[in-house]
């Protein structure tokens, strides 16, 4: 198990990435657009960088469902590999078998 405080810290940056979503997008486009003056795309990366900085996308960190593992993550299944080992041995993932040879 991963330490529940860092769980509840990607939890915690998940809704910031969620609430400052929108607001996040249309200052980029801005910033980005260059029919825009220098001086208004200068002011759309100023209020940019005033967001906090665990709204950004990039903070997140993907985390298994089950044990909160950051390393070794399936993004279809949102578990970690080891997780997902376990849970097939004791019969609980359907169609997943032991490999053997």
């Amino acid at each position: 198990m991963a330490k529940k405080s860092a769980v509840e810290k990607n939890k915690t940056r998940a809704k910031l990435v969620k609430r400052f979503a929108a607001r996040r997008s249309v200052l980029k486009a801005m910033a980005k657009d260059e029919s825009l003056s220098d001086q208004e795309r200068f002011a759309a990366r100023l209020k940019l960088a005033k967001l906090p900085r665990n709204s950004a996308p990039t903070r997140l960190r993907n985390r298994c469902e089950v044990t909160g593992r950051p390393r070794g993550y399936y993004r279809k299944l949102k578990m970690s590999r080891i997780a997902l080992r376990d849970m097939g041995n004791d019969g609980k993932v359907p169609g997943l078998v032991k490999s053997s040879w």
